[in-house]
């Protein structure tokens, strides 16, 4: 248990600094726009294919360890939509409420992966969240298809979206390299490893500079389901069928890793284009976040036991 408080507290006082770094306005207030859009076009994607490229991909096995985590957010998907037969909720609030249960931040889960199981648990990681990540996008704007009916939605739109997320590609990039067995320079794989380096660090800063504690008070029913069914149920949803499909014990903490994230800060991008409750979508953005230092570390050391 003190492996995992040790682990877990440098990775939130970073994100509690990019929060406090916001608010002083530090180095300026157009430097985090930018420094985050770097770090999801740049970094990341230099990370992603740095690992991808020079692992060991035949000891990992990642198809369970995909099928877990798809077979587990349809899930989530089915009992949150289940859950709001009973309680009427506005149509653009509910889409934030799915949001809020099934979608997770990235470089909060490459962090806390790469500081506890090190390259092999970030390598199952990162061919988790290439299928993750189109999946999550298809069932969210399918909700909002459903429950908003916006017209601006198309096939075309959500294709497109998928195929220049920078994360995805940078996944099927070094997935690609390593199964073509193509060669790289020395000099290109040590510049990406310069990049990678600064990947994890700053995108926490990001998580921190994305938090906004204004709106939380307005929120209350909505925000109290979207927390507990990702940080609580969503867990114990994927761990059981983690534990169906024999999963060894690194894969079921990578497993269990991804469903115990708080909710991604691009859900507020997607609840903007498409017209979902917006400062609810914040609100839970910033509770996950915060709670999730306490239900992550109980997480762990419960899988630990």
């Amino acid at each position: 248990m003190q492996n995992i408080i040790t682990t877990l507290i440098p990775i939130f006082l970073l994100i509690s600094m990019g929060y406090f770094l916001k608010r002083l306005k530090f180095p300026s207030s157009d430097f985090w726009p930018m420094a985050d859009r770097f770090t999801y076009y740049i970094l990341f994607p230099s990370l992603l294919i740095y690992k991808l490229s020079t692992a060991n991909l035949s000891e990992i096995n990642s198809f369970d360890v995909v099928l877990t985590g798809l077979i587990a957010l349809v899930a989530m998907l089915l009992l949150t939509i289940f859950i709001g037969f009973f309680k009427k909720v506005n149509p653009a609030s509910f889409t934030s409420v799915i949001q809020g249960a099934i979608r997770f931040n990235t470089y909060v889960f490459l962090a806390l992966v790469d500081a506890l199981l090190g390259d092999t648990g970030l390598i199952t990681a990162a061919v988790l969240i290439a299928f993750a990540i189109p999946f999550i996008n298809f069932l969210c704007i399918g909700a909002f298809s459903y429950y908003v009916n916006k017209e601006d939605l198309n096939v075309i739109k959500f294709i497109k979206s998928i195929a220049t997320n920078p994360l995805i590609v940078a996944c099927f990039i070094g997935g690609a390299i390593n199964f073509l067995s193509v060669p790289l320079p020395l000099f290109f794989i040590k510049m990406l490893s310069i990049l990678s380096a600064a990947a994890l660090p700053l995108g926490l800063l990001s998580v921190g500079v994305g938090l906004e504690l204004t709106h939380i008070k307005s929120a209350k029913y909505e925000l109290f389901v979207a927390t507990i069914l990702k940080l609580a149920v969503f867990p114990i949803v994927i761990f059981a069928v983690g534990m169906l499909f024999g999963l060894t014990h690194e894969s079921l903490v990578v497993v269990v890793l991804f469903a115990s994230m708080p909710t991604a800060s691009s859900s507020y991008i997607l609840a903007r284009q498409l017209g979902g409750d917006l400062k609810l979508m914040s609100s839970i953005i910033t509770v996950q976040t915060l709670v999730s230092i306490l239900s992550i570390a109980f997480i762990l050391g419960t899988i630990n036991a």
